[in-house]
């Protein structure tokens, strides 16, 4: 056998699908005839699945070039897109006589092939399931023992159905629960009141406020509750180095001024050393470019995440605005809609919680409420929401922090209020329920306020004008 025969790895016995089987594989995923099959399996299959590194190498390019373009390479691509990525001329030569191996097969068993994809998928799921469940035996953690199940489920899992309908006999008994939905809680007194005790899974909460207004701040406070509840949390952002939404946190448990932070450094460690102790879950935060991400990467992360054993309970997305359309439409804002939905698809799927945020348009600025026409880009986006809340501040409001916030939808009970004066910094927010007023009751007291400013004005023009000609 010579030389480049062992680098392919030809003379190792790979079991069941093998080298031959992985081979074909990726025929089959870039043959531009098998477009319904490709499109179908490209979210499934993943790089690591391949034994040889150069067929790791191959498939993550088809995935990335997946993700931003919604389709499969074309086989001069891929070599273009390969030469960019290699440097080393031998490792060039390598990959490169292996994909013309792999472009000139003819797959007679094409059936085959395609038919045990995703058990190939499975295949692979289970044999790292298997490594994590043997460490946990090994090692006697007898407390992590039942999380051998759910590894098992989730490998086994792989490719299936997300949902298979349900009967209108089943799960009644646990409907009735006042408490069947199981969300988790913002943190935020008001929010949680009115969402009944937070968002359930496959939920999706929207956070609307001008730019610099307190969107991060609200999602880093809501990251932060969830993770002292327990739950796995993922906070993707964008803009926010991951160094300056820790220090949102720290404030958050301490309860110390950003500013002072670092004056009172030891409390602040003894305070973060206090929460963080003997925790199971974890709180992650992931930054991506604001350039290039569509919401496939980010569920591509998201799976990537769970297969190395951290499974979030809820992502908090900061912001959406910020993630582009994997498809082409006729205009810019029915992309930005199929961007929220595919986020709460991704919801559904995986069963988790999610909020994100999204821009208010200029007229938000200078606004005493932020309401829902004053949502920057697409009206779609407001209509996909479970829920969604509104955030304005005046510069008085940001001196003493304080901030209006506006409840515009909500499937859980009453929308349509304003909030005023609700305590907002970075380390707390509460709402006061007593002092809510519907928008109409909020205009209407605004209007009030002006007309009674009108009429002082006048009579201090008359009283001055009286005393002049005295």
């Amino acid at each position: 056998m010579n030389t480049h025969s062992k680098k392919m790895g030809k003379n190792v016995t790979l079991g069941y699908l093998g080298y031959k089987f992985q081979t074909e594989l990726i025929n089959q995923i870039l043959h531009p005839a098998n477009k319904k099959f490709s499109d179908r399996i490209i979210d499934i299959v993943h790089a690591k699945y391949f034994d040889n590194e150069y067929f790791r190498l191959i498939v993550a390019q088809i995935k990335d070039y997946y993700e931003k373009y919604e389709k499969i390479p074309a086989v001069d691509t891929l070599e273009t897109i390969l030469k960019m990525e290699i440097k080393d001329k031998v490792s060039q030569d390598y990959v490169f006589e292996m994909l013309k191996e792999i472009n000139s097969l003819v797959v007679e068993d094409w059936e085959f092939v395609q038919s045990k994809a995703l058990n190939f998928c499975r295949q692979q799921e289970l044999k790292k399931a298997n490594e994590k469940i043997n460490k946990i035996v090994d090692n006697g953690e007898f407390e992590n023992y039942e999380t051998c199940a759910e590894i098992l489920r989730e490998a086994l899992a792989v490719g299936g159905e997300k949902d298979d309908g349900t009967s209108i006999t089943e799960n009644i008994e646990a409907v009735l629960e006042k408490n069947f939905r199981h969300p988790i809680p913002t943190g935020i007194n008001g929010i949680d009141e009115l969402t009944d005790g937070g968002l359930s899974r496959g939920e999706l909460g929207v956070v609307l406020a001008p730019y610099g207004v307190g969107k991060t701040t609200i999602l880093t406070k809501m990251a932060n509750t969830a993770y002292n509840h327990g739950y796995n949390v993922l906070q993707i952002v964008f803009e926010d180095m991951p160094d300056v939404i820790k220090r949102k946190h720290l404030a958050c448990w301490s309860g110390i001024d950003l500013n002072d932070l670092a004056d009172r450094k030891e409390e602040v460690l003894a305070k973060h050393k206090e929460v963080t102790a003997n925790r199971t879950n974890d709180l992650r935060i992931r930054k991506f470019t604001s350039e290039g991400v569509t919401m496939q990467t980010i569920k591509s992360f998201v799976r990537q995440e769970i297969s190395t054993g951290f499974k979030p309970d809820i992502i908090l997305l900061d912001y959406i605005d910020c993630v582009e359309s994997t498809k082409q439409y006729s205009d810019e804002w029915s992309g930005e809609g199929g961007v929220m939905r595919a986020y709460e698809s991704m919801l559904s799927e995986f069963g988790l919680v999610g909020w994100t945020a999204v821009q208010g348009n200029r007229s938000s600025i200078s606004a005493d409420v932020v309401t829902g026409d004053q949502m920057g880009g697409s009206i779609k986006k407001a209509q996909i929401g479970h829920f969604i809340m509104s955030v304005a501040r005046t510069l008085p409001q940001k001196e003493s922090g304080r901030a209006t916030i506006a409840v515009l939808k909500s499937r859980f009970g009453r929308d349509g209020v304003v909030f005023e004066d609700c305590t907002f910094d970075n380390g707390k927010v509460h709402i006061d329920t007593e002092t809510s007023q519907t928008f109409l009751g909020y205009e209407k007291g605004q209007e009030d306020k002006k007309e009674s400013a009108t009429r002082q004005r006048i009579q201090r023009a008359k009283e001055l004008q009286k005393q002049q000609q005295q």
